[in-house]
């Protein structure tokens, strides 16, 4: 299992400013292990955050994004409190659900 998503949440006014940090090793598929054979491509492939339970922000990656990627975002109609939620499921089906509160 991977390590938890740091999830950093601030709110100025209405709108709150989400950060994350999400722990893979997003392998492409095209690097060669040292004895030479292809390390098995290995990445996220959809990203969801929800406020409070709805869903404000999705996307779809692919292969070429970085080793423990980053993710930064705005949520319109936050306020100190609310609950953000991020998953992340990745091209092998695994999956990781973290949430933060927002400061």
């Amino acid at each position: 299992m991977s390590s938890p998503m740091r999830i950093r949440a601030k709110v100025e006014g209405d709108v709150a400013d989400v950060r994350v940090l999400m722990s893979h090793e997003m392998e492409t598929g095209q690097r060669k292990a040292s004895d030479g054979k292809l390390v098995p491509a290995w990445f996220i492939q959809d990203v969801t955050a929800a406020l409070n339970g709805k869903t404000v922000m999705t996307a779809q990656w692919g292969p070429a994004v970085s080793k423990n990627p980053y993710l930064q975002f705005k949520v319109k109609g936050a306020k100190a409190g609310d609950k953000i939620t991020v998953t992340w499921k990745d091209n092998k089906g695994e999956s990781r659900t973290d949430e933060a509160a927002i400061a």
